[in-house]
Formats: structure tokens, C-alpha cells, sequence
């Protein structure tokens, strides 16, 4: 009697569309796919999606909400999964002690004093985040994010901060992109930006770029972190 045929879940199935696309992507511009990490983004699935994905073998997930991410971190603690949690919405000051309590990495620091911000609550927390430093290059109203002189006035300050790391630049493409606010040209000037800035002598900066719609082009122009939400999902019971 021959084996039974296994049949992948629906999030599985979308999970390895994904990498593929990811794989292609890389390899179309010289990279190896082993460059490129996604980072699941769980905001709109259930904690139990959520704990799938780690059982298929995802690392780290991604949330944007301070109540969502506390919810989904105490229900792993029950199941006894291990994740790093990573922050990526924006973030109000009055909250950042809740995310820094449970966020390794926060991908959404649009602010000088968010980032003064989260070095005083991780000095007192003893936490040591790594951050992402937002910039905007859309001029959108409905998006967070530094202008070009704030991220080097922020990459300037925080090399006499103590206790976050800033690894890298985050970027977004617009909502509803027009020839003149393509995602490549926008994720390649990020990029461009993010090696201009001092503080990173040592290591080259990280980029946090691309989502479900355009993560190939950010792949690209460089990024080393993909934030795929939708794509993950599509006929998965949330």
C-alpha cells in the first residue's frame, strides 16, 4: 500500500509562494536568497495562525499593536513557543514601555524623542531593542516617518545612547503608487540614505523594506527584512 499523500494547509502552501517569490526575486539581482529574512506580520490573524507559523518554522513575527502584541506574547508563554517579537506600527510614548518590554527589534522609530523615548524605558526595563530608524519618503499624511535631515539628526543622536542598538532604516512605499512614486526608485533612495548615515563604520546598515505587494521590488534595492502580511493569509481561517 503506497503512503498517504500529506496535503499542506493553506498557510503553508502561501508560506512557501512566498519564499519562492522571495528566492526569485534575489536571485533576478544577483543575491542569495539567504540575504533576504521574512518576517511574518501577524496583526489581522489569530494567535493561533500566529502559533502555526511558528511551528512551520518562522523565527520571528511581527505585530502592530501594543494590546495585540502583549495578548499574542502571554498566550506563547502557555504553549511554551519561543519567538523573537518584532515592533512595526507607529508607536504613541505613552506605550512604548509595554513594547519595549517584549519587542527585540521595533522597526518604527519616526521620532527624536520616541527614540530618547525608548533608551530611557530600556535603561529602566534592563532591555537592549535594536531600532529601526522610519523614514518617509512618500509625503503621505497617513504615514509616520522622518524626513531625510530628521533620520541623520536621529543617526547622529543615537551614538550616545545607551540602551537600544540602532540597526538599520525602515521604508514604505506608497499606498497607491504613480509613476513618480514607484516602490524601486523609493526603496533604492532609502537605501541610498540608509548608507549615507553615520554610526555604521563597522556594520553596514539593515533595511526593513517591502510588503506583500512590492517586497520583490525592496529585495532589489537592497533590504534584508520583508514584512509580509496579506500574502500569508489568502484562504487561511484567521
Amino acid at each position: 500500500m503506497s503512503a498517504p499523500i500529506l496535503l499542506q494547509s493553506p498557510l503553508e502552501e502561501n508560506l512557501l509562494a512566498v519564499r519562492s517569490r522571495l528566492d526569485l526575486a534575489a536571485r533576478s539581482c544577483g543575491r542569495s536568497p539567504e540575504e533576504v529574512e521574512l518576517l511574518p506580520i501577524t496583526k489581522s490573524v489569530t494567535t493561533e495562525v500566529a502559533a502555526d507559523l511558528v511551528r512551520l518554522g518562522m523565527k520571528r513575527l511581527g505585530e502592530n499593536r501594543a494590546d495585540e502584541l502583549e495578548r499574542k506574547a502571554a498566550a506563547f508563554n502557555v504553549l511554551g513557543l519561543e519567538v523573537e517579537w518584532h515592533f512595526v506600527g507607529h508607536i504613541q510614548r505613552n506605550k512604548a514601555r509595554r513594547i519595549v518590554r517584549l519587542a527585540d527589534v521595533i522597526h518604527s522609530v519616526d521620532s527624536l524623542e520616541l527614540l530618547e523615548t525608548l533608551d530611557r524605558v530600556a535603561g529602566e526595563e534592563a532591555r537592549r531593542p535594536r531600532l529601526f530608524l522610519q523614514v518617509d519618503l512618500t509625503g503621505e499624511t497617513s504615514k509616520g516617518g522622518l524626513d531625510p535631515e530628521e533620520l541623520l539628526a536621529c543617526a547622529r543622536a543615537a551614538a550616545r545612547l545607551r540602551h537600544v542598538e540602532v540597526i538599520g532604516v525602515m521604508a514604505m512605499a506608497a499606498l497607491a503608487p504613480t509613476a513618480e512614486s514607484a516602490p524601486l526608485p523609493l526603496f533604492t533612495r532609502a537605501a541610498e540614505l540608509a548608507r549615507s548615515l553615520p554610526g555604521f563604520e563597522s556594520a553596514a546598515p539593515l533595511l526593513s523594506m517591502g510588503m506583500s505587494g512590492d517586497f520583490e521590488d525592496a529585495v532589489r534595492a537592497g533590504s534584508q527584512l520583508v514584512r509580509v502580511g496579506s500574502a500569508l493569509y489568502r484562504g487561511v481561517t484567521a
